[in-house]
C-alpha cells in the first residue's frame, strides 16, 4: 500500500470546460503551501493526490487547512490489486489498533467497469470487518469509524474519517483585488472573505502620523501577515494620510470630515488599482453599522470612483464577524487599543444622509488631487513574505 493525502474539490466539481483553470490554480497554491517539502502532486477531474516523500502528514495537514478550494482531504492508502479479497486484507490492515465498536463503509465506484457495483461492495467489505473483528457492529447513522473506498480507474483508495477543507475557489482565479485594510475587526474579515471566492489581494493601509501610531502601523502588518496565510503572501501599501486629512480637517464642514475623507481614500485606492491590475476595491463596510455605511453615505462616497466596490460584509450583523474574526485569528490584533486615522478625526455629528452636490462643493475648498498624487508617488510598499526574518520594527 502506498499512504498519501486525497483532495476533494466540493464546488470546483460543478465547474465545465473551464475545470481545468481552477485545478491548475489549485495545485499552484497546493504547491506554494507546501513550498518547503518533498511533494509530487498530481491531479484529474475528480481528485488531487500528494505523495510527501517524508512522513510529515501532520504537517501537510495543517497547512492545506489554510488552502481555499480544497472541499476535504484525506490520508489514504493506496492499493493497485482491485481484487475484492485484496483490498479486504488491506482494510483489516488499516483498522488493526483503532479502538472502535461501531462502523460504516461507504464505496465510490468512479470504474463503471468494475463488477461489484457500490452498495454491494460496502455490504461485502462490511461482512469481512463484521467477520474478523469481535465486537463491533455497523451503524449507518453515527458510527465511531467510517471507512472510505473508492474504486479508481488506476487503483483502489482507501480513508477513514476526513478532514474539512475550507471550501471557495483557489486563490487567483478571480483576478486580484484591493483591501482598505485597518485596524479593525471587519476589514480583516472582509478581506477573507473576498480571498475565499479566489480574488488575490493587496492591501492598502492609510495612516496619519503624528495623529496615529507606530503600533497602529505595526497592528496593520500583523493582519495583513495572518491574511497572507490564505491569500499565499501580500503587498501592502501603506499611504500617508495627514496632509489630506488635515486639509479637510481646516477646510471642510466638520459633519462631512467623514464623508470627504472616505471620498480621497476610495480616490487613491482606485489610483492603487489600476497601477497593480487590481480589478475591484474591497472593504469592511457593513449596511448601517456607522454614520459613513448608510446607504446615502455609501453611495455618495462610492461616487468618486469608477470601479467596483465589493463589500463582502455588507449584510452581517457585528456578532457574526467577530465570530469569523476569532475564527480566522485576526480578532485579538484588532482590538488592540491603537487607533487608526478613520477614528482621531470623527466628528461629534457626522452627517449620516450626504448630499453629493455638497460634497463636491466642499471637495473645492482645496488642491486634494495634487496632495493624492504626493500620497500616491511616495507611498511606502511592504511585501509580507520579506518579514519573516525581519523585526517589523525595523520597517517602522
Amino acid at each position: 500500500m502506498e499512504k498519501m493525502i486525497l483532495i476533494k474539490y466540493g464546488e470546483l466539481s460543478t465547474k465545465k470546460s473551464n475545470i481545468g483553470l481552477f485545478l491548475k490554480q489549485l495545485k499552484d497554491n497546493v504547491s506554494y503551501a507546501l513550498k518547503d517539502m518533498n511533494v509530487n502532486i498530481r491531479f484529474d477531474k475528480g481528485r488531487m493526490f500528494i505523495n510527501l516523500e517524508e512522513d510529515n502528514f501532520d504537517e501537510v495537514s495543517d497547512r492545506l487547512k489554510h488552502v481555499f478550494g480544497i472541499h476535504e482531504f484525506d490520508v489514504a492508502y493506496k492499493v493497485y490489486n482491485k481484487d475484492i479479497d485484496e483490498i479486504g486484507k488491506s482494510v483489516l490492515k488499516l483498522v488493526k489498533g483503532k479502538e472502535f465498536k461501531t462502523f460504516k463503509v461507504v464505496t465510490k465506484r468512479s470504474d463503471k467497469n468494475y463488477p461489484i457495483d457500490s452498495m454491494e461492495f460496502s455490504r461485502k467489505m462490511g461482512g469481512v470487518l463484521l467477520k474478523n473483528i469481535e465486537g463491533i457492529k455497523v451503524d449507518v447513522h453515527n458510527p465511531e469509524l467510517l471507512v472510505n473506498i473508492e474504486i479508481r480507474l488506476d487503483a483502489v483508495y482507501i480513508y477513514f474519517n476526513s478532514e474539512m477543507g475550507l471550501g471557495g475557489y483557489p486563490v487567483g482565479v478571480a483576478g486580484k483585488g484591493l483591501l482598505m485594510l485597518s485596524g479593525g475587526i471587519d476589514s480583516p474579515v472582509a478581506g477573507y472573505m473576498a480571498i475565499k471566492r479566489g480574488v488575490k489581494l493587496e492591501c492598502v493601509y492609510f495612516e496619519s502620523p503624528p495623529h496615529t501610531s507606530l503600533e497602529a502601523k505595526n497592528k496593520v502588518i500583523e493582519l495583513a501577515k495572518k491574511l497572507a496565510v490564505y491569500n499565499n503572501d501580500i503587498k501592502l501599501h501603506v499611504i500617508k494620510f495627514t496632509d489630506i486629512q488635515e486639509s479637510i480637517y481646516k477646510n471642510c464642514p466638520h459633519e462631512y470630515l467623514i464623508t470627504i475623507m472616505r471620498r480621497m481614500m476610495y480616490r487613491i485606492s482606485e489610483r492603487i488599482c489600476r497601477n497593480n491590475n487590481c480589478k475591484i476595491i474591497v472593504n469592511g463596510e457593513s449596511i448601517g453599522q456607522v454614520a459613513s455605511q448608510t446607504l446615502t453615505s455609501m453611495a455618495t462616497i462610492n461616487e468618486v470612483v469608477k470601479i467596483p466596490v465589493i463589500r463582502p460584509l455588507a449584510c452581517f450583523d457585528k456578532l457574526e464577524i467577530i465570530d469569523i474574526a476569532e475564527k480566522i485569528d485576526t480578532y485579538e490584533t484588532s482590538i488592540l487599543p491603537y487607533e487608526d486615522c478613520c477614528t482621531i478625526f470623527v466628528p461629534e455629528h457626522p452627517v449620516i444622509n450626504p448630499e453629493v452636490t455638497l460634497a463636491r462643493e466642499y471637495e473645492q475648498a482645496f488642491d486634494f488631487e495634487t496632495l493624492i498624487n504626493e500620497a500616491i508617488n511616495n507611498h511606502e510598499i511592504i511585501k509580507i513574505s520579506e518579514l519573516e526574518n525581519k523585526e517589523i520594527n525595523d520597517l517602522l
